[in-house]
Parts: structure tokens; C-alpha cells; sequence
């Protein structure tokens, strides 16, 4: 389950699907990887062709490819994802 959010514009779209604010252009894709979060155990349910899940090198983060550039990563805490975040990496 999703406990909490880094990012604002993540957590409207999550709660309302109001993608406005995302600066990604694969909105649909987004709300599927949230959806797929939203319900997972651990972070290894998350591991499904295509999201390229990681962990982030020297970090308790985790990672998923939601485009070329574009991440949402996330911290885990017992069976939560925590702080999850949409992110540029270059």
C-alpha cells in the first residue's frame, strides 16, 4: 500500500487521476505502476516486465522506469511503499 508521497502533483493524480500537474506524458502508464504499488507486499511485487526495478545504488530507494528519463522511486517501510516520488534522473 501507498502511505505517503514526495511528490504532490503524484499524490493528486493518485487520489483524483487529475494528471494536470504530472510532468510526464505517459500519465496512464504512471497510474499503473501506482496501482501496481498501491497493492503490493514488498517491493520485489513490483517487479514486472518493463518497470526495470531497482535499487538505488547506496540507498534505501527503489526505482521503476516510467519513461527514458522519467522515474517514480519510492522507500519501504514493512509492507508500505513510502515517499514515493516522480523524478528526472538526467
Amino acid at each position: 500500500m501507498i502511505r505517503t508521497f514526495r511528490s504532490k502533483a503524484l499524490a493528486t493524480y493518485f487520489a483524483t487521476g487529475n494528471a494536470a500537474a504530472l510532468s510526464v506524458p505517459n500519465s496512464a502508464r504512471v497510474g499503473r505502476m501506482l496501482q501496481v504499488l498501491d497493492a503490493a507486499g514488498r517491493p520485489e511485487d513490483a517487479n514486472l516486465p518493463g518497470f526495470h526495478l531497482h535499487r538505488l545504488q547506496g540507498s534505501p530507494r527503489w526505482s521503476i522506469r516510467v519513461t527514458g528519463n522519467w522515474r517514480i522511486t519510492f522507500a519501504w517501510d514493512r509492507a508500505d511503499a513510502i515517499d514515493v516520488d516522480l523524478e528526472d534522473y538526467h
